[in-house]
């Protein structure tokens, strides 16, 4: 299937994208759009490092991607810099890249893998479990912990917290540890317990209420990603 061929188009967006573009071209191509010229020079570099990683018989991919590079980068440089658009940006690029391999190499989309991953009931139980771990299981936490927050709120702790990072810490939190009950690293979960309690309590000036309030959350959040790596890894399905 020439997945060899894929894996090389994929490096060389990388390369092209994140280590043979510098900063100035892109707040170049952030202030002047399309004007930069720095914007063609990079879709020149993606064709040259294309037909460098995958060779001269790729030319008109490497200039279909050098042109896509200048599209996409331009019509980004209109948008917010930010996580959102960076991912779609990079999605977009991989998509098209994907598109032009299949074509040169005319592989086909075999839509029974498709269709049978879709009727896959294990997939879709690991899916809502991962999909729970994250806003559902954060909201749960915080409804568990609305009484001693309240208390905390009381108290002019003088102490200050980046937004929502501490919502963040719990979601990467529990998917970690969901993925380390998975695959049987019990020890790993463990030690991850371990590293967030040294970083997270060991602050002398910190209040003994809000030290308590910090050890219940991460208590709750840890069971709950506990106790839905055990369900479902002892969930069974008879086809």
């Amino acid at each position: 299937m020439h997945y060899d061929l894929l894996l090389k188009l994929i490096a060389a967006h990388f390369l092209s994208d994140f280590f043979l573009q510098t900063s100035g071209w892109v707040e170049a191509r952030n202030k002047r759009h399309f004007l930069a010229s720095q914007l063609y020079i990079h879709g020149l570099v993606t064709v040259v490092t294309v037909i460098i990683l995958c060779g001269t018989s790729l030319w008109l991919v490497g200039i279909i991607l050098g042109i896509s590079h200048i599209v996409v980068d331009g019509a980004k440089s209109y948008m917010k810099q930010n996580t959102f658009f960076f991912l779609t940006d990079q999605a977009l690029h991989l998509i098209l890249i994907t598109m032009c391999w299949a074509f040169y190499t005319g592989a086909n989309l075999n839509l029974q893998i498709l269709k049978d991953l879709y009727q896959n009931s294990e997939l879709w139980l690991y899916l809502c479990a991962v999909l729970f771990l994250t806003a559902p299981s954060g909201l749960l936490v915080e409804l568990l912990t609305t009484r001693w927050r309240v208390q905390l709120s009381k108290l002019k702790t003088g102490s200050t917290s980046l937004e929502k990072a501490g919502m963040l810490i719990g979601i990467l939190e529990r998917l970690l540890i969901f993925f380390l009950v998975i695959i049987g690293k019990f020890e790993a979960v463990g030690l991850l317990i371990a590293a967030k309690s040294l970083l997270r309590f060991n602050e002398k000036d910190r209040p003994e209420e809000k030290t308590e309030y910090l050890l219940v959350g991460t208590l709750i959040s840890v069971a709950l990603a506990l106790a839905t790596g055990f369900l479902v890894t002892n969930i069974h399905f008879i086809n």
